[in-house]
């Protein structure tokens, strides 16, 4: 709203789109991963984007003796750092993956922390259903 009614209002044409330029993956994600790392100049960052997907693949690798910084007290760090890439790649359009490589321990060499995860959990059991072929246990009132 002008009030001075001799300068010229500005004409704002909601259909004009400005161009959306692709966020520097690389360097955003070593400025949020090597505040927690003891050896810095061990970060890699490998990035791959696709523009027919507006996909963003990101994969970082680090010594293993800081897993536990970057990853941090359930995981935090780690969202935290998947967040902030997730919400400037929705600002360009795009979405991103986030892998981590870099674990030390003899034959996992190239597989990702989600995958290497994803092995050592055991998976869910199910409970089998009772048959009519056993004893139900008495539930029994709890009187006060």
């Amino acid at each position: 709203m002008f009030l001075n009614r001799s300068v010229p209002q500005p004409h704002h044409n909601s259909e004009t789109k400005f161009p959306t330029a692709s966020p520097n993956y690389v360097e955003l994600v070593r400025f949020l991963v090597q505040p927690f790392l003891e050896s810095p100049e061990t970060l890699s960052v490998d990035c791959e984007i696709s523009q027919a997907l507006n996909r963003v693949w990101v994969r970082i690798a680090f010594e293993s003796t800081d897993k536990g910084k970057v990853f941090g007290r359930g995981g935090r760090n780690i969202q935290a750092i998947r967040t902030v890439i997730a919400a400037a790649a929705a600002a360009a359009g795009q979405s991103t993956y986030l892998d981590i490589y870099g674990s030390t321990t003899p034959g996992r060499e190239g597989m990702s922390f989600d995958e290497e995860t994803e092995e050592r959990s055991p998976p869910p059991t199910r409970r089998e259903p009772r048959g009519n072929d056993g004893p139900r246990p008495i539930v029994k009132p709890r009187l006060r």
